[in-house]
């Protein structure tokens, strides 16, 4: 695997190792998962409490989300950056909202603050890039601009 080649990649590629991380540590250990979230840890289960099943498919879901996030940081898939930003801005709405409204407990806004400092520091990261290349790739959002200016073939069109 290669190293990002833009700000904007390393803020994705960044995301994408925290969540296969965390992904993995929820199917480890799911304890600490949720005690690091402010959820309590009762010493045996309700019948019907489907908590460990629903933390076993969100962090299956994190796990997989780290590799998407790779691998568009591998392709350099620019159109993948922008949509991220979009979502994890919605995302960090949800989970405020949540907290705001007693549905999730307090230590949980710090999901939000992550998903909404993560989409503004890639929205940052595809400014500066943007501007450092004088505006290079904003024509063509699929990121094909930017490997043609480096003389590459446009890795995002293996991906269409």
């Amino acid at each position: 695997m290669r190293l990002p080649r833009s700000v904007a990649g390393w803020t994705i590629a960044v995301f994408g190792v925290l969540a296969l991380i965390m992904g993995g540590v929820g199917l480890l250990w799911p304890e600490a998962m949720l005690r690091s979230l402010g959820f309590e840890v009762p010493a045996t289960r309700a019948p019907g409490d489907h908590t460990g099943t629903f933390l076993m498919a969100s962090s299956m879901a994190s796990f997989n989300m780290g590799v998407y996030y790779l691998l568009a940081t591998a392709t350099e898939w620019r159109v993948f950056y922008r949509f991220t930003v979009v979502f994890r801005l919605v995302t960090f709405t949800v989970f405020s909202i949540a907290v705001l409204a007693d549905i999730a407990p307090g230590r949980f806004f710090g999901v939000a603050a992550w998903e909404g400092v993560g989409a503004l520091a890639t929205a940052a990261g595809l400014w500066w890039d943007a501007r450092r290349a004088g505006g290079a790739g904003a024509a063509d959002s699929s990121g094909g601009d930017d490997a043609r200016a480096a003389g590459e073939a446009p890795a995002a069109d293996a991906v269409r």
